[in-house]
């Protein structure tokens, strides 16, 4: 057995409810215990047990990886044309995805894998330690089948994502292509996937398209998610409370009744901060979202079209500054409400018996994420108890597979 031991933790981020209330479980002057893979023990670094690695950690913070639970990251090309022509003026829409769909399908595996492992690299770099991956840039039975594929060889959260938009060899034929996603396709995929998802969306999928793609995956064992209200109001945050989907992502644009939905279920409402600061949309109002008592989770939406950033740090700092969040408030939703989206209880905190991922900050506490934004605050990473990253590149950077 391996035991390392982080001690003169500044301030160190349990999400562990404490006696006080606190819901970032704060404890000062702290240490923690790593046994194998695993955290063995938590508390104030005068108590600390003996182990036979010792990380001094100089007062600096600590805080649960975070979870990043929802990316698409297996994809080919890139939008940096459509990027700026959005900075010219020119409105999103979800069309824009089948350009990403030819480049993804002339893609070789060997090509998407090496890029897929590149952003798990950088992901690593700025603290994230688990990772959701999509499907959705194949859109055919062939190669949905071997990005979920691909996907599953650096993460267990593999979402099967057919249902993303309708391809262009499909036009005008929109149920015929949910049947495709819903049989052959959802059949060759399922053995690869934990999650089902759909974008339910004006220009994508109707909410009663959405809802067989949803049931479908259900019946074959996958849990659902749902992309919904990213371009305007609609049914699609309701149809994921309904269905018992782990998350409901974007969220844009929610009228009070979505909000109510939310704040009486157990779905997860994840915000994409990203998306809006390369759209040019609203951001939400994560205040009033937190206040109605709805469930919120941060996440990057790596893609190549509408978030380009893998950054959870950036996405924090947008939180805190432009919806609402206080930074204690944005470093949970980015670990341990992300550990909800993705129906988690092992991940996103710093207690006995969770995985041992955490992340030393070159920051006295976790507010400078939001302090100072832009600036490489990671110092180092450990995964599984492993360390996959360190600032000063003297440490093998690992990856976050399984």
């Amino acid at each position: 057995m391996s035991t390392t031991l982080l001690t003169n933790i500044g301030e160190l981020t349990t999400n562990v409810v404490g006696d006080d209330g606190d819901r970032s479980g704060t404890l000062q002057s702290a240490a923690v215990l790593i046994e194998d893979e695993h955290i063995a023990w938590v508390g104030a670094a005068a108590d600390a047990p003996v182990a036979a690695q010792v990380v001094d950690a100089l007062g600096r913070a600590v805080i649960p990886g975070f979870v990043d639970s929802h990316s698409h990251l297996v994809f080919g090309g890139d939008r940096a044309a459509e990027f700026e022509a959005r900075m010219a003026g020119q409105k999103y829409a979800a069309g824009g995805i089948r350009s990403t769909v030819a480049a993804t399908r002339a893609a070789s595996d060997d090509d998407l894998r090496a890029r897929l492992r590149g952003f798990i690299s950088e992901m690593n770099a700025q603290g994230t330690t688990t990772v959701e991956i999509k499907s959705g840039y194949g859109l055919s039975v062939q190669d949905e089948e071997r990005l979920v594929r691909l996907a599953a060889e650096v993460t267990p959260e593999v979402t099967f994502l057919g249902a993303h938009v309708v391809p262009a060899d499909y036009a005008d034929r929109a149920d015929e292509y949910v049947e495709l996603v819903t049989g052959p396709m959802l059949d060759a995929c399922a053995p690869h996937s934990k999650w089902i998802d759909v974008f339910c969306e004006t220009g994508a999928f109707t909410v009663e398209q959405s809802r067989r793609v949803l049931e479908a995956g259900i019946a074959k064992g996958l849990r659902p998610r749902v992309h919904a209200s990213q371009l305007g109001p609609g049914d699609g945050v309701r149809l994921a409370v309904e269905l018992g989907a782990a998350s409901v992502d974007h969220g844009t644009y929610l009228t009070d009744e979505d909000i109510a939905a939310l704040a009486a279920s157990d779905t997860v409402l994840t915000l994409l901060p990203g998306v809006e600061f390369s759209t040019r949309q609203p951001y939400p109002d994560a205040r009033r979202l937190i206040d109605a008592g709805v469930t919120v989770a941060i996440a990057c939406d790596t893609n190549p079209g509408s978030s380009f950033t893998s950054s959870m740090p950036f996405c924090i700092a947008i939180a805190v500054r432009d919806m609402g969040m206080t930074p204690a408030e944005a470093v949970w939703a980015a670990t341990a409400g992300g550990a909800r989206a993705l129906g988690r209880d092992d991940i996103g905190i710093i207690a006995p018996g969770a995985r041992a991922d955490l992340v030393l900050l070159a920051a006295p506490t976790r507010i400078h994420l939001a302090y100072r934004p832009g600036v490489p605050l990671v110092e180092k990473v450990w995964k599984n108890g492993t360390a996959v990253f360190a600032a000063s590149g003297t440490e093998d950077h690992g990856s976050l597979a399984r």
